[in-house]
């Protein structure tokens, strides 16, 4: 056998191997959706807190602010599902299975768990802890998901987390921060991942 022979066979197991130890249909569009959603979603909370709809009390800003985070959140994990869906679909790959759960357990942990911190903080009115708290925890969970995707989803999660303190030390910033972290870092994070592997 020659090596150019022996070269391309190795090449096709460390694919092989690759496909079945690892999600790879992640969409990089749909990370530039989810930045663009999370600043739309910035803009319209800015205008609650410091347009004149704050008028209306304390409890309508939060109750305001939390119908917008939810918003971003369905719409980037629609659309989300239906790009990787489609990118499995193409690329011949089943898009739930043991990579898939793993990959969803690994980021579901610290998300539900920096949830309901976030909701008992909240419920005790301290209010500035929702952005840096969200942002290290939503990096913690991408880290613990790299595992079972692109290497480059843990560069994206370590700098959530690097976000998330710097807005831990800036109270006053904290939707600026938010903006920052799930907006700008998810467009260049996404643009990134869809030249490098969508293409």
């Amino acid at each position: 056998m020659e090596e150019k022979e022996i070269q391309d066979e190795l090449a096709s197991i460390r694919n092989l191997m690759e496909r079945s130890s690892k999600f790879i249909s992640l969409s990089g569009l749909s990370g530039v959706l989810a930045g663009v959603y999370a600043l739309i979603g910035a803009g319209v909370a800015y205008n609650i807190i410091y347009g004149g709809s704050a008028t209306f009390g304390v409890l309508y800003s939060i109750y305001g602010l939390a119908a917008i985070a939810l918003a971003v959140l369905i719409a980037s994990l629609v659309t989300g599902y239906i790009l990787t869906a489609r990118k499995a679909k193409r690329r011949g790959q089943a898009i739930w299975g043991n990579v898939s759960r793993a990959l969803l357990f690994n980021m579901a942990v610290p998300l539900v768990s920096g949830g309901l911190f976030i909701f008992i903080f909240l419920y005790h009115g301290h209010y500035s802890v929702v952005a840096p708290t969200s942002l290290i925890f939503y990096g913690l969970a991408l880290v613990g998901a790299s595992n079972f995707t692109f290497t480059d989803v843990k560069y994206l999660g370590l700098c959530e987390v690097v976000i998330g303190l710097i807005a831990a030390c800036l109270p006053g910033y904290g939707l600026l921060f938010w903006a920052i972290g799930f907006g700008v870092l998810h467009i260049i994070y996404g643009s990134m991942m869809y030249f490098k592997y969508d293409k």
